[in-house]
């Protein structure tokens, strides 16, 4: 436990407080431009960013994800743009990336009906070890349909061999559209990638604490024998796009229990992180507000 949460605590002091570089920028000035919501591999000493590109509301919304390259996991190259366009939605948000076991690239994408709180997920595949280059004109599946109750979004993808877990972010919908807000991050279990099976609610909303309105688990890992967790929260239906992240734990990745938080950057939005392991540390990404309202996508170093 001690190492736990000294490791914790480093990712947390680094995140609020620690100096921080921007790596992707907003497409614009002023609130509802955004640069964020970022997945990232790091495989044969390359990082690969996914992250979402968004508009204010009467702009577009989440118009494209982006896929960019980089060695240093500071400057990066874009070499994929999905557009909103492929999936004849209303927005596009946070996508996650994987590498598949044959060596090829897969991007999981959530996408908004239009004119509803319904959102579903669909994964784009390269060929057998294409490129990542290659998502841009990938294969298409809908792995998360969603129906009149519940909408799913911000999917978190691991793989250890055949075993495949996803931790998905579910919109409760049974409310109507004034309480569509309301999240929590339920666990998958499958054996390709493309078919889930639901198996438990990993991590739910803590009534009367900051997280009360809703949860979303941005990155999951197992470390020393315990499952560690970063995820957004908040209080209300205000705080809606003003996450703060914090942090859970547990002994198995169906069942997390917060035990820190909630982080903030100057006291502005600080959400969606996402962590590499690399020699001699971590690699943190996240987005975050600037004073101008808008967002973007920085990283932190955490040595080991």
């Amino acid at each position: 436990m001690l190492t736990r949460m000294t490791m914790l605590d480093k990712i947390g002091q680094a995140l609020s407080a620690g100096p921080a570089t921007v790596v992707i920028q907003p497409p614009g000035r002023g609130p509802g431009f955004w640069a964020g919501g970022p997945s990232v591999v790091h495989s044969d000493g390359v990082f690969h960013l996914a992250y979402r590109l968004r508009r204010p509301v009467d702009q577009g919304r989440g118009y494209a994800n982006v896929v960019a390259r980089s060695a240093d996991g500071v400057h990066f190259d874009t070499v994929a743009t999905i557009a909103a366009e492929t999936f004849d939605c209303a927005s596009l948000e946070r996508p996650a990336l994987i590498r598949r076991p044959d060596g090829g690239w897969r991007l999981y994408v959530s996408c908004s009906t239009f004119g509803s709180k319904h959102w579903w997920v669909e994964a784009v595949d390269t060929a057998p070890g294409g490129d990542v280059s290659e998502l841009a004109t990938g294969t298409r599946t809908v792995v998360l349909a969603g129906d009149a109750k519940s909408a799913w979004k911000d999917v978190v993808v691991t793989r250890d061999g055949d075993d495949w877990r996803m931790w998905a972010c579910e919109h409760l919908l049974d409310r109507g559209d004034d309480e569509a807000d309301r999240m929590r991050s339920v666990y998958l279990t499958g054996t390709d990638g493309l078919s889930w099976t639901p198996q438990r609610i990993a991590l739910g909303p803590s009534v009367g604490s900051w997280d009360a309105r809703g949860v979303r688990i941005t990155s999951a890992w197992e470390s020393d024998g315990q499952w560690l967790a970063t995820y957004d929260g908040r209080a209300s239906a205000a705080e809606n796009w003003f996450e703060r992240t914090g942090f859970a734990a547990g002994s198995t990745p169906d069942d997390l229990t917060p035990v820190a938080g909630p982080l903030d950057r100057d006291g502005h939005t600080l959400r969606y992180v996402t962590i590499a392991r690399i020699p001699g540390g971590l690699r943190v990404y996240f987005e975050a507000q600037r004073p101008d309202g808008s967002n973007d996508l920085r990283t932190v170093f955490v040595p080991a």
